[in-house]
């Protein structure tokens, strides 16, 4: 359980399978219409990890507490966007989410630069992930980390009674 990123205050790390039920109320907790498009989880809550969300398919942020600790403040999913041979070049970050508590304080630029570090460690050369276009502070973060947009499908989702627009963005993982 090496640790990708490290930072005094957070660090970086794979998944493992002990991480499912923080991993799935750090889900539940930070829903919202701003970033999904699945209906609000209800209970009974499914697992968290299954056969296609596997634990080393995610990097974790854990926060040092004043005890020495750590506490589990975010996490993305990491992944080839196909089973395609023909584009196993390419990672796709399919979720990110840092807990209400956490916010501010660099998590989700760590998961995000750990995540591309992951990606070329598993050969990969570019990245790509997808935003809802009403979510500018995710599309701000994600530009200032040199993702572009390369595709806008307009009106994509239906969410909390308004039309909204599905953005691709993407960049090189070329050092």
């Amino acid at each position: 359980m090496s640790e990708i990123h490290t930072h005094p205050a957070h660090s970086v790390r794979l998944s493992v399978l002990s991480d499912e039920a923080a991993l799935g109320e750090l889900d539940r907790a930070t829903w919202s219409t701003l970033h999904a498009v699945s209906p609000r989880p209800q209970p009974p809550y499914a697992p968290f990890f299954d056969d296609a969300h596997r634990p080393p398919d995610f990097l974790v942020a854990e926060v040092r507490d004043e005890t020495g600790g750590t506490r589990l403040a975010g996490y993305t999913r990491l992944v080839p966007p196909t089973p395609l041979a023909c584009n196993t070049h390419v990672r796709q970050i399919q979720g990110l989410a840092v807990a209400d508590w956490a916010r501010g304080r660099g998590i989700a630029r760590a998961l995000l630069r750990a995540a591309m570090a992951a990606a070329r460690e598993q050969g990969a050369n570019r990245m790509t992930l997808r935003v809802l276009g009403h979510n500018a502070p995710a599309r701000a973060l994600y530009a200032s980390e040199g993702f572009t947009v390369e595709g806008v499908l307009p009106g994509e989702f239906f969410l909390a009674g308004r039309y909204v627009d599905d953005v691709l963005m993407g960049r090189s993982l070329a050092p």
